[in-house]
């Protein structure tokens, strides 16, 4: 397993080759950044999606957290640091794209499937529990659909459902949905397959996800 002596290693080699390869592109973005689209992801290592899209320095604005979540637009007191991530892709950034990407084997939608973090404490789950609350809505769906199943095909439903709610909680903000009513930002969902490596897209119309197409 890598630690953190080994990343310092691929830092070295880092430096060497990509950092000195790509010396043009770094100064270029050490002026300032203008990616074109945003993705939401999971925090999960499996699933880093610079890796995935073969994107380069600069090309993607990525919010990474428990299940790829996004929490609907509020206005109480707190810290929100999705939104605040959202606001700045949004509005100063003004990426023309936002992908929400969720994936197989998900711990975070495992966790709001099973409710097995349901009562811990604050430091012993009790938080992930708190920000996996988000899709209580989604598992009801999954439960009346499955019951008490909780089959791969049960959890592979509620990581689809929890796409499906933050792209809803994304619409909820109204610099998103005026923009996506101008024709000036366009939703994504997305879902990657890790056994397989296949990248699934969703279609709004149906709520289905179908393989992206691997040829152009």
């Amino acid at each position: 397993m890598t630690d953190f002596a080994d990343m310092l290693a691929g830092y070295r080699r880092f430096r060497n080759t990509g950092w000195t390869q790509q010396r043009g592109r770094w100064d270029e973005l050490s002026e300032g950044q203008s990616p074109r689209v945003m993705v939401i992801a999971c925090s999960d290592s499996r699933v880093d999606p610079a890796q995935i899209f073969d994107t380069s320095p600069g090309e993607i604005f990525v919010v990474r957290n428990v299940a790829a979540l996004v929490p609907p637009f509020e206005t109480n007191p707190g810290r929100h640091g999705v939104s605040a991530a959202l606001e700045f892709a949004v509005q100063v950034l003004k990426v023309g794209e936002i992908v929400v990407m969720g994936h197989g084997k998900c711990g975070g939608c495992k966790a709001a499937l099973s409710h097995s973090l349901k009562d811990a404490p604050p430091g012993e789950g009790g938080f992930i529990h708190n920000w996996i609350e988000l899709l209580d809505e989604a598992r009801e769906k999954v439960v009346d659909r499955f019951g008490d199943d909780r089959s791969r095909d049960a959890e592979r439903a509620m990581e689809h459902e929890g796409v499906k709610v933050s792209l809803a909680n994304l619409r909820t903000f109204p610099c998103v949905r005026v923009k996506e009513r101008q024709g000036e930002l366009k939703l994504v969902g997305a879902f990657f397959a890790i056994a397989d490596g296949q990248l699934h897209l969703l279609d709004e119309a149906s709520g289905e996800f179908h393989p992206a197409p691997l040829d152009v």
